[in-house]
């Protein structure tokens, strides 16, 4: 049996809220599910307002259309992270800022990015907002960077697509910038098969989110449109799924930070810290190795036998796609790049499942990789 990096993981009481939404014909993109969807993760985020949308790029869209970012302004964005964080920059003509890592958490570097705000100041150019990522569940220094941005009037943008669960001193991620992005695409620590959220404490902003995820339909008898909208919003079904996950999000929590227990309590590498006050949903279990070379070997070794595992994201200021973007670097997010990979941690793996992958990279390690 094939091993997934991960894998989608049912709770069992998916199927319950899916029945009701076909019990009451609710087969649509609005309906009870969503409802209640958005306020199980409010509650569960402590922010005050959520939006269930089709996907964590949706929300990340929106969330800069809100704070009005358009054609020609600079936004600073984390460079070590999935190209759906620095995307929708584009998607509103506006031009991605790329600010590298630190090594204590792999995300933002807080003296970076005020070396960027202050640079691109001097320059006459005011970035419109930040993006910060808190990559594989780790939280990134967000409270440092959180002051940075309001120290220069710049909203903050905080992609926990990858950290649902995560927190700081009790505090949930997704709950310290102007506003928050969650994603439940089928890899991620719940699914609704594909869907993110957009969070918010004001509750206008997220009203409005709704309305440009609709279509952006004025209340009129007829279909009339003032504003430009998106076809952003949950269904009620995938709605559903979510609910029945938020049942289990803690348990799968558990679970994968039990994997990474196992891993870096078993293989000898170096495993990604967790800051004190920090905890981790362990999302994805990531390690460095000494070498590239070391790296691939073990990769391609787990390849061979039927096991998914994945460098660490590439950069976006090495993509082709951002050859010509504003940069500020050090070299971190590529030096993790090149040595850094992510192992099995579905919260659906067996015991068998670890001690096969334990097996596979042990004997590679011990053969000279």
């Amino acid at each position: 049996m094939k091993i997934w990096l991960s894998s989608p993981h049912m709770g069992g009481g998916e199927l319950k809220y899916i029945h009701e939404a076909f019990d009451q014909n609710w087969i649509a993109p609005l309906g009870p599910n969503v409802d209640n969807f958005e306020r199980d993760l409010a509650q569960y985020t402590g922010v005050g307002h959520a939006a269930a949308l089709s996907s964590g790029t949706a929300a990340i869209h929106l969330a800069l259309i809100l704070l009005g970012v358009e054609r020609g302004d600079e936004v600073l964005c984390q460079s070590f992270t999935f190209s759906a964080t620095a995307n929708p920059i584009v998607y509103q003509g506006a031009t991605p800022v790329f600010i590298d890592s630190e090594s204590h958490t792999w995300n933002m570097d807080p003296d970076l990015l005020q070396e960027a705000i202050e640079d691109r100041l001097k320059a006459g150019r005011k970035p419109k907002a930040c993006i910060v990522v808190h990559l594989y569940g780790m939280p990134a220094q967000i409270m440092r960077i959180r002051e940075i941005c309001d120290a220069y009037n710049i909203p903050l943008i905080e992609d926990a697509a990858e950290a649902l669960g995560s927190s700081i001193n009790g505090q949930r991620l997704g709950s310290f910038g102007q506003f928050g992005i969650l994603s439940f695409n089928g890899n991620k620590i719940i699914t609704t098969s594909g869907g993110g959220a957009l969070l918010s404490e004001d509750g206008d902003a997220i009203a409005k989110a709704r309305f440009y995820s609709t279509q952006s339909r004025d209340p009129a008898p007829h279909y009339q449109h003032s504003e430009i909208g998106y076809n952003y919003r949950m269904s009620n079904i995938a709605a559903g799924i979510g609910r029945g996950q938020m049942e289990v999000l803690d348990e799968w929590v558990a679970l994968r930070r039990k994997n990474f227990e196992f891993y870096s309590s078993e293989i000898q590498l170096d495993w990604q810290r967790e800051p004190e006050g920090y905890f981790s949903n362990r999302w994805l279990s990531c390690a460095l190795f000494n070498t590239y070379e070391n790296r691939e070997v073990v990769r391609l070794a787990l390849a061979a036998r039927d096991i998914e595992s994945r460098p660490l994201w590439k950069p976006m200021h090495l993509q082709p796609v951002f050859a010509s973007s504003l940069h500020y670097v050090n070299g971190v997010s590529e030096d993790l790049f090149n040595r850094g990979l992510c192992f099995p941690s579905g919260s659906n793996l067996a015991a068998d499942d670890l001690f096969r992958v334990q097996d596979i990279v042990l004997r590679t390690l011990q053969a000279g990789a």
